[in-house]
């Protein structure tokens, strides 16, 4: 009975919403909706499902708690690190002006890293970097900018101090990065996706989909980079055989496209 209302209510979902919970892993999305849903007072998945309808609060809780918007700037300082003295550079000089996309970018860290690493290599005006999530929740915070000091425990001090505002125990984004980075609101698994970047960030967020959609968004990932562009991806995100997308390994979890 409790398998029927779980599949039932990711066939509402689908339907209602165009999310398709069937393309994430089953067991640990399971487990973390039934905590939510429970924890909220709902004894089964069909009445959870209708009070999300109904209160947009829970459905933005149901959001943040499927995609776990969990970021810091400059995670994994060392992986940055070779973005900067490796990547980057090569990118600059084949091409000039860089592309970038960070897909599923929560609330904001990771693109706006992005966008303070590539002003050490080229004027702010030069700098184009598109920055998606399916959670719009997300997406609102990310355009206010506004982070604590934990999350920044990784980033330069240099970059800190020129590109935040601090306002008591809270770190604003300066103006001068936030408009260089647009946002918006994207399925990875549903949309279309731009094509011809040069640099696409997708980082700890492959971990929760099924092997099938893992598959299916390397390939879309492929397709949507240029020759000799870079995908990106988490320390727990290795890609075992790179070649069948059309990638070649260019340093550990960065991905060249052949």
């Amino acid at each position: 009975m409790e398998d029927r209302d779980f599949i039932q209510f990711i066939a509402n979902v689908k339907r209602k919403t165009g999310i398709d919970l069937a393309l994430y892993k089953e067991a640990q999305m399971k487990r973390r909706l039934t905590s939510l849903r429970v924890k909220r007072g709902y004894n089964s998945f069909d009445a959870f499902f209708e009070g999300m309808m109904k209160n947009q609060e829970l459905f933005d809780e149901f959001l943040d708690r499927m995609t776990i918007n969990v970021s810091e700037f400059f995670r994994n300082p060392s992986r940055w690190q070779v973005l900067e003295s490796k990547i980057i550079p090569r990118l600059q000089k084949e091409k000039g002006k860089i592309k970038c996309w960070s897909a599923a970018c929560s609330t904001g860290e990771e693109p706006y890293s992005l966008a303070m690493l590539l002003s050490k290599f080229m004027p702010l005006h030069e700098i184009d970097i598109q920055a998606t999530d399916l959670d719009e929740g997300a997406i609102a915070k990310a355009k206010r900018g506004v982070y604590t000091d934990r999350s920044l425990q990784d980033a330069p001090k240099d970059l800190v101090a020129k590109y935040f505002r601090k306002d008591g125990v809270m770190y604003e984004m300066s103006d001068d990065i936030k408009r260089l980075i647009k946002f918006k609101r994207h399925n990875m698994l549903a949309d279309s996706f731009d094509h011809n970047f040069d640099l696409i960030i997708c980082r700890n967020v492959m971990i929760y989909f099924t092997e099938e959609a893992k598959n299916e968004l390397y390939h879309k990932f492929a397709a949507a980079l240029r020759p000799g562009g870079v995908l990106f991806v988490g320390s727990t995100e290795q890609i075992f055989q790179p070649q069948q997308y059309g990638f070649e390994p260019e340093d550990t979890f960065f991905y060249r496209k052949m």
